[in-house]
C-alpha cells in the first residue's frame, strides 16, 4: 500500500500545478487552508466525510454544502475528487503538506524579537521593512527577549536580521579586541 505521505503529497501537488492555471497559485493555497481549517476544527464535520456508512453522494452534497459560499469551484471540485476515491481521510494532511512545503508562495514565518513590548505602528512599520527587503509577505510572530538590551532582531526562515542593542555591543567588542594599543 502506497504511505499516506507519499499520496498527500501527490494529490497537494497535482491540486495546486491544475489550479495554478486557473485560479493561480496563491488563491489555491489560500482555500486549502481555509478549507483545512474547517474541516479540523469541526471534528463533526471530520467525522462525517470519515464515516464509511455515509454514501459517497451525500458528502459531496454536504461538502456542496459547507463549502459553497466562499469557495471557488477548484475548490468543491477537488474536495468531490478526494470523495470519490476515498481520499477525504487524507485532506488535512494535503493542506498541511501544501502549507509546509509551498509557504515560500504566500507569507512567511517571522519571529520578531523585542526587549520590551512594541506599538501597533512601530509593528506594522517594521513587517513593511522586512517585506521590502526580503521582497515576500510575512507572517510575524513576536517574543519578549529581555537578552536583546534593545533594538529587535528578526527570524525568516535561515536569515537572521539582528538590530538588538546587545549585537551592537558585541560588534563593539569585537572591534576593540583587533585595536593595536600603542
Amino acid at each position: 500500500m502506497i504511505n499516506e505521505e507519499i499520496v498527500s503529497k501527490r494529490y497537494a501537488d497535482a491540486f495546486l500545478a491544475c489550479a495554478r492555471e486557473t485560479i493561480g497559485f496563491d488563491k489555491a493555497l489560500d482555500e486549502l487552508q481555509r478549507a483545512k481549517r474547517i474541516i479540523r476544527d469541526n471534528p463533526d464535520i471530520k467525522e462525517f466525510f470519515e464515516h464509511l456508512e455515509i454514501t459517497n453522494s451525500e458528502k459531496i452534497e454536504m461538502a456542496d454544502t459547507v463549502f459553497k459560499d466562499d469557495f471557488l469551484d477548484e475548490t468543491r471540485h477537488f474536495l468531490q475528487l478526494l470523495i470519490k476515491k476515498k481520499r477525504i481521510n487524507l485532506f488535512v494532511d494535503i493542506a498541511e503538506y501544501a502549507r509546509i512545503h509551498y509557504a515560500h508562495g504566500v507569507e512567511v514565518d517571522t519571529l520578531l524579537k523585542t526587549s520590551y513590548p512594541l506599538e501597533t505602528g512601530t509593528i506594522q512599520r517594521i513587517k513593511d521593512t522586512l517585506e521590502a527587503r526580503i521582497n515576500k509577505k510575512i507572517h510575524l510572530y513576536i517574543q519578549l527577549d529581555a537578552d536583546l538590551v534593545g533594538g529587535v532582531c528578526a527570524q525568516i526562515g535561515n536569515i537572521i536580521i539582528d538590530g538588538s542593542v546587545k549585537r551592537r555591543l558585541l560588534d563593539v567588542k569585537e572591534k576593540l579586541a583587533i585595536l593595536e594599543v600603542e
